[in-house]
């Protein structure tokens, strides 16, 4: 066999973080590895150049991860069929709602025996149904098989080679050590899970907590109230896993991709920082999203707004109190003192 051609479908911060790694690996290892990496970038204007030449002559994303030398093997390329042309991984990651448009013109240029590994933490609803991401990328790729990598794993903070895990889930067991190989980094211990479901629901329904923890701190409240919110949301993401994919392993939850990430998103992450600000501003997500955000998207809001028409239509909301009662407060006018209105509930719910 021979040796494996990475192309990465983004180039946002996550994108821009996690090519540091996925680069330095592919040059460090060149007899499994092409040494160069394409990634593709959706290319914008930056004080009057293209952002892809800016990446490939100064090894910079200036917009998304600025201050942060990406490594020099780290092509640039606006073209997205000709990034992704003779690939053997697609590493994608950027917003879910942009996979309709950005993957079919990769299903006819990449090598016959392309698999995919999805970095998106989110998760979409087909026909009144959940449907992965993974398996909205294997549908719109012919096929193709795609892994995830989900964990607590906050961008700046990899892309500066601080300490920190991930967990990476496949469908087939031999693609668990090329992926590890090209993701692990001295600072960034990979796990492996044989199993992708369990891994992508965590990793799109904690942005669900993570708004009811920003709730929780736009309101003043302290430690002990967030840890109840999230000790509540941790079990509502089991829940919720158990109902739509049953069999998930229960060892998923103690896994980077689990409750590490839970903890992280709760404390740090894109959506809470905008729920705080929703509680003290009144402004709406959408606002706050353009004003706080550099263009990046929010997913909390987006997942919250999903999981209610699936748990309506199937009649279970009840079951998931917290899961409904952030849905209320950011779509439906709700107080978000409502959040603590949800306790006499979760005992009969959980």
């Amino acid at each position: 066999m021979g040796r494996e051609k990475v192309t990465i479908i983004g180039s946002g911060n996550w994108a821009s973080a996690i090519c540091i790694g996925i680069g330095n690996n592919c040059a460090a290892n060149p007899d499994v590895f092409e040494k160069d990496v394409n990634m593709w970038v959706f290319e914008e204007q930056v004080n009057g150049r293209n952002l892809s030449e800016i990446i490939n002559t100064e090894h910079e994303n200036v917009k998304y991860m600025p201050g942060v030398t990406l490594p020099s093997n780290i092509i640039a390329v606006p073209d997205i069929a000709e990034a992704a042309r003779g690939a053997t991984i697609l590493v994608i990651v950027l917003p879910h709602q942009f996979l309709g448009k950005v993957l079919p013109p990769i299903g006819g240029v990449v090598a016959g025996n392309c698999r995919a590994i999805s970095l998106i933490k989110g998760i979409e609803f087909e026909d009144g149904k959940v449907k992965l991401i993974s398996q909205m990328i294997t549908d719109a790729l012919s096929g193709m098989g795609c892994s995830v990598l989900m964990g607590a794993n906050v961008a700046k903070e990899v892309a500066e080679g601080q300490y920190c895990e991930t967990t990476i889930g496949v469908k087939t067991a031999s693609d668990g050590p090329i992926l590890k190989k090209l993701f692990e980094t001295p600072t960034l211990k990979v796990g492996v899970l044989e199993s992708v479901a369990g891994p992508e629901l965590c990793g799109a329904l904690k942005n669900v907590v993570a708004l009811a923890a920003g709730f929780c701190d736009g309101l003043g409240y302290g430690y002990n109230t967030k840890a109840a919110i999230m000790r509540i949301g941790l079990l509502e993401m089991k829940q919720f896993a158990d109902t739509y994919f049953p069999g998930c392993d229960d060892a998923t939850y103690l896994e980077s991709c689990g409750v590490a990430d839970l903890i992280t998103t709760c404390f740090g992450g894109r959506n809470v920082r905008c729920a705080v600000e929703f509680v003290k501003t009144g402004k709406s997500f959408d606002v706050l999203e353009a004003e706080m955000l550099n263009g990046q998207k929010l997913q909390g809001t987006i997942t919250a707004k999903d999981v209610h028409t699936v748990l309506t239509a199937d009649g279970n909301a009840s079951k998931f109190p917290l899961f409904e009662v952030v849905y209320s407060i950011a779509f439906e006018g709700a107080d978000a003192k409502s959040l603590f209105k949800i306790w006499p509930t979760v005992q009969s719910a959980l």
